[in-house]
């Protein structure tokens, strides 16, 4: 069994170009977006365990709030699955992403 630690950003605000009525295409949509990521862990982490082995959670908050300048998402699905690819790029550790708007 691999040792998992999960990894939470909750409650990102960030402005997305989404929807599909006339009304939300022409402005950004406020979302609140929260990210929980599972990271494959090593087997023991010591007191002098270096950063290097640690994940660093603006990854995942970045991965929540950057979007592709000019990028209109259709569906709020399409802007989840591009916070999952990017967190799954990132890091080969990652084993599970969940994300909530």
């Amino acid at each position: 069994m691999t040792d998992l630690l999960t990894l939470e950003v909750h409650d990102v605000h960030v402005n997305v170009l989404t929807g599909i009525y006339s009304q939300e295409t022409h402005l950004p949509q406020p979302l609140h977006i929260s990210v929980s990521a599972d990271l494959e862990i090593a087997p023991h982490y010591s007191p002098d365990t270096p950063l290097s082995a640690s994940k660093n959670y603006m990854t995942i908050k970045a991965a929540a709030s950057e979007f592709p300048e000019g990028v209109h998402f259709m569906l709020v699905e399409a802007v989840a699955d591009h916070i999952i690819d990017r967190l799954f790029a990132a890091d080969k550790r990652f084993t599970s992403i969940t994300v909530k708007i």
